[in-house]
């Protein structure tokens, strides 16, 4: 396989810096999807005593767990090579066909949601907020689809400059959004320290709605052999660094955010928004009734849904393309890697159309469904090749490496309960 070859090596420390700079962003933009707008209700349902544990959690389990995705990467002795090849080095060529499959079945029904939720924000935007007419959906799905597709075919650096720029006003928007809405915090209801017993159960499942909120893994590997270009033998150093910026953003941007939006829901504006099944902002508008949320609220979505689209089409794609791998090299050895990727955007890019057209009502259970799926490969499986692999011998002596596990078999725990209960 050939590695991308959109992002060159640096020709100064200037450069290589800005380089993370650029993938920090992009990787916070990555995580902060168009989940965030349902993110305060679900978190904040239980109550202040168990949102405020998990809160301290989510920042080390978030950096402590891509860490070691990006090392499973950068540490390759195959440099150059994404996840779905890397996974056939360490496990073997059947479990590497498994995780492949697996990768690209967790992360390409959220890319479809993307087209649906793309869709609905603008049409709404345009006829609720702009006085506009409705716009077919055909029409509208396409348009927006291609255009968000227009940065990932031309190449990562287009893509890392236009998330760069959408990222920025997210977080202006985010921590204005925080700070408008202190004046009407309120305790009400909310203080009430629960039973142990139901504050572990609250505690537990709470923790995947975090993790999955702040899930940044669709652009790992694409993200590592970027590191591995611009840094060589000390990629996984650097990776770490840009990890740990990340994950500091969406600590303190999201959770204000999240803090902020429970404090001034309190229990019963909480228990209405998930009864109407309102995002979080637009009820916030309705009960508020302020100009400035209402506004808002829609370019927040937006923003969200096309920064996140990125990295997880990052990742579907790398998926698909490792799954033709698998199934017919020869017909890769004759088209080239090029087409090979080109057919591969174009096949994410009609799907996503048509499922922006269609409109399903699955978020949720395809949220739910992959979460596991994603859980294992972002927490456990870096772990197996820790201990496996001689090349990631070396990083067996952190401590972190168990709390990694032992967190990731509390989230998977917690998801696999939650599908329980939907059947």
């Amino acid at each position: 396989m050939t590695a991308p070859t959109t992002v060159s090596a640096p020709d100064s420390a200037t450069e290589a810096r800005s380089i993370n700079n650029s993938w920090a962003l992009s990787l916070f933009g990555t995580a902060v999807g168009a989940g965030i707008l349902f993110l305060p209700i679900n978190a904040g349902a239980a109550g202040i005593w168990p949102l405020l544990i998990v809160t301290l959690l989510i920042g080390p389990m978030t950096y402590f767990s891509h860490r070691a995705l990006a090392r499973f990467v950068c540490k390759s002795p195959r440099q150059g090579e994404d996840i779905t090849v890397v996974a056939t080095d360490y496990f073997g060529t059947a479990w590497g066909w498994a995780i492949t499959i697996l990768y690209f079945f967790a992360i390409y029904p959220i890319v479809l949601i993307y087209g649906v939720s793309i869709t609905n924000s603008v049409d709404s935007l345009i006829q609720n907020q702009l006085g506009g007419p409705a716009i077919d959906r055909w029409i509208l799905a396409g348009a927006l689809v291609a255009a968000m597709m227009v940065p990932m075919v031309v190449g990562q650096k287009l893509m890392l400059a236009v998330t760069q720029f959408l990222v920025y006003p997210l977080i202006i928007a985010l921590l204005g959004i925080s700070l408008y809405l202190i004046p009407t915090w309120k305790l009400d209801g909310l203080t009430a320290m629960p039973g142990a017993g139901d504050f572990l159960v609250s505690v537990w499942l709470i923790i995947p709605v975090l993790v999955f909120a702040f899930n940044h893994s669709p652009a790992i590997s694409q993200f590592s052999l970027a590191m591995q270009r611009t840094h060589g033998p000390r990629s996984a150093e650097n990776a770490s660094i840009v990890l740990r910026r990340t994950a500091m953003l969406l600590t303190v941007f999201t959770m204000l955010f999240v803090w902020s939006c429970v404090l001034s829901l309190g229990t019963d504006g909480l228990a209405a928004a998930r009864e109407e099944n309102l995002p979080v902002l637009s009820y916030l508008g309705n009960v508020h009734d302020a100009p400035v949320i209402t506004y808002l609220a829609p370019a927040i979505a937006i923003v969200a849904i096309v920064s996140s689209f990125f990295g997880h089409t990052l990742g579907a794609a790398e998926g698909a393309a490792g799954i033709v791998r698998h199934a017919r090299p020869e017909m890769v050895d004759r088209l080239g890697e090029r087409t090979l990727m080109i057919t591969v955007n174009v096949f994410i890019a009609i799907t996503a159309w048509i499922a922006g057209v269609l409109n399903p009502s699955i978020l949720e259970v395809i949220e739910t469904l992959s979460g596991p799926v994603i859980a294992s490969i972002l927490y456990l499986m870096p772990m197996v090749a820790i201990y496996k692999v001689d090349a990631l011998a070396p990083f067996r002596k952190y401590a972190s490496n168990w709390f990694v596990i032992v967190t990731g078999i509390i989230a998977i725990s917690a998801v696999i309960y939650k599908i329980i209960g939907l059947f």
